[in-house]
């Protein structure tokens, strides 16, 4: 009896991606996961070891990126029929070409009545929290979310910061700011008939209207202002916390392509990632006491 070799393919997995589209002063955004499945005269590489008929999966990556500049990505049907024929047309051994596609969605920031041009939130958006602690003497309440994922193609540097042998950013007066926020901010004996939904959608809106309208220079910066924001807005509020890991989009480098690339195509990378943490309180406010300290994570 004799083996042979099986069917097979191969390529790129999730590739992500996010093409901003500034053509006009209102933005677009297209975000995308893209995974790639060749098939072909590939034979030799996994019987031999022979590369020679073999796109690297990198290449494959590139040609995603590239791809996202030659066309807009929207609908995501045409971006992959166009990427998948590229592939069986233009490189010779392939035959096949498997395109997998996942888009999320982002809703634009409303800010005075109307959408805002250039900063969005993730569609799903986020998850509502609240925490209520009873002590002998006072009680706590503590609204809040996780996972608001926000984004702004625009209006965010970073630049003039502490710089080592080490250091390679390069300072910047124009990047992609985005995060995934969690805030929670807490009310010490809170009225009996307070409006808690009326609260919660009204303190997200206040700290999404600063982060989309404030000339930011830094996230610390843009947490600080989204906090005090809140809470000049709603006395009640007695403190609040905020975390807020930088979720990195990186400009492709598209000098080895012979193609220009101004601040359309980004690479969304997921980790390492920086986290900022941000906290503001009422000069006179009641300490908030252990179960406050462990439910924030901060002490």
């Amino acid at each position: 009896m004799s083996i042979v070799l099986g069917p097979f393919q191969y390529g790129k997995a999730e590739t992500r991606l996010v093409r901003i589209r500034r053509d006009t002063p209102r933005h677009g955004i297209t975000d995308l996961n893209v995974s790639i499945a060749l098939q072909g005269d590939f034979a030799a590489a996994y019987l031999e070891g022979d590369q020679r008929t073999v796109l690297p999966t990198d290449t494959q990556k590139n040609t995603a990126y590239v791809w996202a500049k030659k066309m807009d990505p929207d609908p995501i049907e045409a971006y992959g029929l166009s990427l998948a024929r590229h592939f069986v047309d233009d490189v010779e051994p392939v035959s096949g070409a498997r395109i997998e596609i996942q888009r999320y969605d982002w809703t634009r920031v409303p800010v005075d009545g109307s959408d805002h041009d250039h900063t969005f939130v993730r569609s799903g958006q986020e998850v509502r929290t609240a925490a209520v602690t009873v002590e002998p003497s006072a009680f706590h309440v503590v609204q809040g979310f996780t996972d608001l994922i926000v984004l702004k193609s625009t209006g965010s540097h970073f630049k003039d910061f502490l710089v080592d042998g080490y250091t390679t950013l390069q300072p910047t007066d124009d990047r992609i700011m985005a995060t995934s926020l969690t805030a929670r901010w807490r009310l010490t004996d809170p009225a009996a008939d307070v409006d808690w939904n009326a609260m919660y959608a009204g303190v997200k809106t206040v700290m999404l209207e600063t982060y989309a309208t404030l000339d930011s220079y830094a996230l610390q910066q843009t947490l600080w202002h989204m906090a005090r924001a809140a809470m000049e807005a709603y006395p009640a509020i007695a403190e609040m916390r905020l975390e807020a890991p930088n979720k990195h989009h990186f400009l492709v480098d598209f000098s080895r392509f012979d193609e220009s690339n101004e601040n359309e195509v980004f690479h969304a990378d997921d980790r390492p990632y920086g986290l900022i943490h941000a906290s503001a309180v009422r000069d006179d406010a009641a300490p908030a006491g252990a179960a406050w300290s462990a439910y924030t994570g901060l002490v």
